[in-house]
């Protein structure tokens, strides 16, 4: 990787480590393991801006493809393991990994909860947008889809979190 491209990545380190995390489902280690595949591969040349977007949605595109990569690796892994094991007496069990968390107030609880209750694509839109400050259309270009799709995502999204939040509210004060 060279200087100037170093240079240029460390201010996005912080968001660029928040977005792998929400693309790894919260796991600490897995969005860890993402974000360094995904600084190896420009170290080894194997992704380069194009100049077709900011570095941002670039980079962002490059951890959300390095974090499909990783779950498919990841479950093909699983696949062969549950093979191998079958027919033994004793299967161990799989590895969990506890949930890292920062308790938060109420509120932020309640917006966790009906983040959580969202599908995997408007939270995905509303993470870019709301956590990272990107543009919808620098979100369809990190997510790989169309402009009108985003903001489907992006309006439907905002209008279910908004529902959830308004029961979650009334709940929380009966």
């Amino acid at each position: 990787m060279n200087d100037d491209l170093a240079a240029q990545l460390e201010p996005l380190h912080r968001d660029a480590f928040g977005w792998a995390l929400h693309c790894c489902g919260g796991n600490l280690s897995q969005a860890e393991d993402v974000l360094q595949n995904a600084y190896v591969k420009i170290a080894e040349g194997r992704a380069r801006p194009s100049g077709r977007s900011s570095l941002k949605t670039w980079w962002f595109g490059v951890i959300k493809f390095t974090a499909r990569e990783e779950f498919r690796r990841h479950r093909s892994y699983q696949a062969l393991s549950l093979r191998f094991w079958q027919g033994l007496p004793e299967r161990p069990a799989p590895p969990q990994h506890a949930p890292h968390a920062i308790e938060l107030d109420e509120e932020a609880s309640q917006l966790r909860e009906a983040l959580q209750q969202l599908s995997a694509r408007q939270a995905e839109v509303l993470h870019l947008v709301f956590y990272q400050d990107l543009s919808l259309s620098a979100v369809a270009m990190v997510l790989g889809v169309s402009i009108g799709s985003v903001r489907q995502h992006y309006d439907r999204g905002k209008a279910r979190l908004r529902e959830l939040l308004k029961t979650a509210h009334a709940n929380a004060h009966d």
